[in-house]
């Protein structure tokens, strides 16, 4: 049976697997990026939790990362359709389904890159932040 940590991820892996970008998880950046763009989502860093007791629960904010890549000539305008759709899938619904308490992006910080031989790329890490409780940090 999968952690709720796993569960949140999973369950953000497939919003954004529903964006016509193709969705990776944890992959390195391919040789060749669609035409729609490409996502990345990294598994990140759940971080120290607060912790309550009676009942013992650990409250964490997961700092994962999408990373946003798109190429060609119409590079800007692409990208930014690409953040808005990122935006409008999570403030769709917050708690990913109930399944974690809040989900939050954080603004990407763009980047050009120089591609030898080819259109330059437009990237960016948008960083999520996951909000979560759990009754074990391993569980």
């Amino acid at each position: 049976m999968p952690t709720p940590r796993e569960t949140i991820l999973a369950a953000l892996q497939a919003r954004l697997s529903a964006l016509p970008a193709t969705s990776l998880r944890g992959e390195v950046l391919p040789e060749r990026v669609p035409v729609e763009g490409l996502l990345i989502l990294r598994d990140g860093e759940p971080g120290e939790p607060e912790v309550t007791l009676s009942p013992l629960t650990y409250h964490y904010q997961h700092r994962t990362e999408i990373e946003a890549v798109v190429q060609g000539a119409d590079r800007d305008a692409t990208f930014d359709t690409l953040c808005a759709s990122i935006g409008a899938t999570l403030t769709s619904d917050r708690t990913l389904g109930g399944l974690c308490d809040w989900v939050e992006a954080e603004a990407p910080r763009p980047v050009d890159l120089a591609v030898e031989g080819a259109a330059s790329l437009k990237a960016a890490v948008i960083p999520v932040v996951l909000h979560y409780t759990t009754a074990d940090p391993l569980g």
